[in-house]
């Protein structure tokens, strides 16, 4: 793929594609967190890895991060849920089956997409965020929007957009309690921004389904070696439910 993809807005999303070996369709869409980019070391890792053992992956930056264009502060979960449809339509428009994994709130976008877009078959959850209010009352709530900026970041200022949607949300287990499609979720045991209790709780009553790999010291971002398990994880995942699909 080299075409251009941009959302509902017209703002141009920044995609690197990663061409796989195999023959097979699906392909791999994956979004990354709040304040990052196509470029953090878990989505690009992953992205590599994947596309090694033959399938394809799209990694991109969610519009107003990384080179996309639109505007960070004018960033939202919602905004984000429409901004991922528009890959998945781009994608499905050129014959693609989607399979959507994301890292931290990435992962609340594509459960929360999942949960009222039917296209997507497949999902991944990267140390997902649940409880999106207790989320950002945790991180931002000392800061002020319009004034203060993300983890000191100059060009991810808090806006108060962010944190009224992120709020209202509150949490995204009632949302996703529809979501019928095999989920893998993986989160580390040392993660110390998102609670593993998180992906726990996502995971309880749905074991047919949904599938939790806790990984033993592994933080929020998968650091060290925990990057390499978390992206074995995800093949030996995806190999088991393709094969049996």
């Amino acid at each position: 793929m080299n075409e251009n993809i941009s959302n509902s807005l017209q703002e141009n999303i920044e995609y690197i594609f990663h061409e796989g070996t195999g023959r097979n369709s699906y392909l791999l869409i994956i979004g990354h967190g709040v304040a990052s980019n196509m470029d953090e070391p878990i989505i690009q890792k992953l992205a590599e890895k994947v596309a090694e053992q033959g399938m394809s992956v799209l990694r991109f930056s969610f519009p107003g991060n990384g080179s996309s264009g639109g505007r960070f502060d004018q960033c939202t979960m919602t905004k984000e849920i429409e901004d991922l449809q528009c890959i998945v339509t781009a994608v499905k428009e050129r014959g693609w089956r989607p399979i959507y994994a994301g890292h931290s709130m990435g992962a609340s976008v594509g459960a929360l997409t999942a949960a009222v877009d039917s296209r997507i078959e497949f999902l991944i959850s990267l140390a997902g965020i649940a409880n999106t209010k207790n989320f950002f009352e945790s991180e931002f709530a000392m800061l002020t929007p319009g004034k203060d900026n993300m983890w000191n970041e100059e060009t991810c200022p808090l806006s108060q957009e962010f944190a009224d949607d992120i709020t209202q949300i509150n949490s995204i287990v009632p949302r996703v309690s529809g979501v019928e499609i095999p989920w893998l979720l993986i989160h580390g045991k040392r993660d110390d921004v998102i609670s593993c209790k998180e992906s726990q709780s996502l995971v309880t009553n749905f074991e047919k389904t949904r599938e939790l790999v806790e990984i033993e010291g592994a933080d929020h971002l998968f650091s060290g070696d925990a990057l390499h398990l978390a992206t074995e994880s995800v093949i030996d995942w995806l190999g088991r439910k393709l094969q049996s699909n």
